[in-house]
């Protein structure tokens, strides 16, 4: 084990730790422990360090352990999973994914990190991810053929995800188009989903899960959109491998399901969590502006927003509520 992540088991109870103690437990001497500090520091762990009494995280932290995992899991979703890789920091889990898939990949491959340092969302957007307190999830599977329906398998994934937040005891989660799950109208959770191959043929998709655990009490400025992570909207402290186990059972559901039928399984459902319905929105599409009532979704998953001049379905974009505007007939 690489001394600064042994440093990080030590420390995640929370509770002081002198340099001294730590050298000795760890066979380094206080200047490597001070060495490894700085390193726990660079990837974001928030460290105190008080004089007399030592080092101690800013709170303790859970993280991430593939036996604890495991043992959640269903018994089906355990052999749905034959590798599961949890790395304490990379650039983003699906492009580790997807790195994979160019030399093949099994399906049920689960890639997690602990932090990323250019995770993101759809369209580039940067995804904020602090070390240790959400969950960053990225599995692969592979197809025989692209599936006809396969501009819809995000907000399939959706389904599954608000379905994983229920189990927890999660109420009030909804869907907004195309990939976010959100809480009393902030953002909580978001899909991305990633395909490599032809677009004839077998082909490896990447689907990623965020979803905010337990955020920092400070957040970066950018994050201009409101957002709320799952601890607050349950009112209490929740284990982070038990929300990810529970992800990964429902997200290797909604797979072998839209494997087998497309789509048609999840369009109601999708239809009944769809946080914009009825609502005036403005929809962007390549810098331009379409505003209108979305009247949901069809069988294929596009948006169909009302304008003025009639319905339109959309296949992409970015969707917003008009603010100001509620409900419309």
């Amino acid at each position: 084990m690489v001394k600064s992540d042994e440093l990080l088991n030590i420390l995640a109870d929370g509770r002081f730790h002198s340099g001294e103690a730590l050298g000795a437990q760890m066979g380094i001497g206080r200047s490597a422990v001070w060495k490894h500090m700085r390193t726990l520091s660079r990837r974001g762990v928030e460290i105190h360090a008080v004089t007399g009494r030592g080092y101690r995280l800013a709170e303790p932290l859970e993280l991430l352990d593939e036996g604890a995992l495991r043992q959640a899991m269903a018994p089906e979703t355990r052999q749905a999973v034959p590798v599961l890789e949890i790395h304490r920091q990379t650039a983003s889990t699906n492009q580790l994914l997807l790195e994979k898939a160019a030399t093949g990949i099994t399906s049920g491959h689960v890639c997690l990190a602990e932090s990323q340092w250019a995770g993101r969302g759809r369209r580039g957007r940067a995804w904020y991810s602090p070390f240790a307190r959400n969950l960053y999830c990225s599995m692969g599977w592979r197809f025989p053929d692209v599936p006809a329906s396969f501009p819809a398998l995000g907000l399939a994934v959706g389904v599954g995800l608000v379905r994983a937040l229920r189990s927890l005891g999660l109420a009030d989660a909804q869907l907004k188009w195309p990939n976010d799950v959100l809480w009393r109208g902030r953002k909580l959770a978001g899909v991305l989903v990633e395909i490599s191959g032809e677009s004839h043929g077998p082909c490896s998709v990447v689907v990623g899960v965020g979803v905010n655990v337990r955020m920092p009490s400070s957040v970066p400025v950018a994050m201009a959109r409101p957002w709320v992570d799952l601890t607050t909207a349950l009112g209490a402290d929740i284990s982070r491998n038990e929300v990810c186990a529970r992800v990964l059972d429902h997200l290797v559901d909604v797979l072998q399901v839209f494997q087998r039928e497309g789509f048609s399984p999840f369009v109601e459902e999708w239809r009944g969590l769809d946080a914009l319905r009825g609502k005036m929105v403005t929809l962007e599409v390549s810098g331009w502006n379409h505003e209108g009532v979305s009247l949901g979704i069809d069988g294929q998953g596009a948006l169909l927003i009302r304008h003025e001049n009639g319905v339109k379905r959309y296949m992409a974009g970015d969707v917003s509520l008009r603010e100001g505007h509620g409900a419309s007939g």
